[in-house]
């Protein structure tokens, strides 16, 4: 099972950034997959959560509206769409196999939301 997740960055307040995680190893499109993040100094949040079939979401209230996960089954693709960025986005994102983030994680991708 691998996980390698990109598209993280430096980005001001109120900008976008879209995450990328490409995974190998195992049937992708049969697994629920969960984006999670740990901020400087804090415990792991749970962010996103998506089924195999990418039509069944859920979110954390922190994130509600401003964040969208998608998957691409075909190219074994998870996806984080990030819009209206907070400071307090700020935070190594891991996407996991499984609900919760609870599976095997990636090694992350830094963001950072500052002016």
């Amino acid at each position: 099972v691998q996980l390698v997740e990109s598209g993280g960055g430096l980005v001001q307040p109120g900008g976008s950034l879209r995450l990328s995680c490409a995974a190998s190893g195992f049937t992708f499109s049969i697994y629920s997959m969960s984006w999670v993040r740990q901020a400087p100094g804090k415990g792991l949040e749970w962010v996103s959560d998506i089924n195999g079939g990418g039509d069944t979401t859920y979110y954390a209230d922190s994130v509600k509206g401003r964040f969208t996960i998608s998957r691409d089954n075909a190219n074994h693709t998870l996806y984080l769409q990030m819009n209206r960025l907070k400071p307090e986005d700020t935070a190594l994102y891991y996407c996991a196999r499984g609900l919760g983030g609870v599976g095997v994680r990636g090694q992350g991708t830094q963001v950072t939301v500052s002016s």
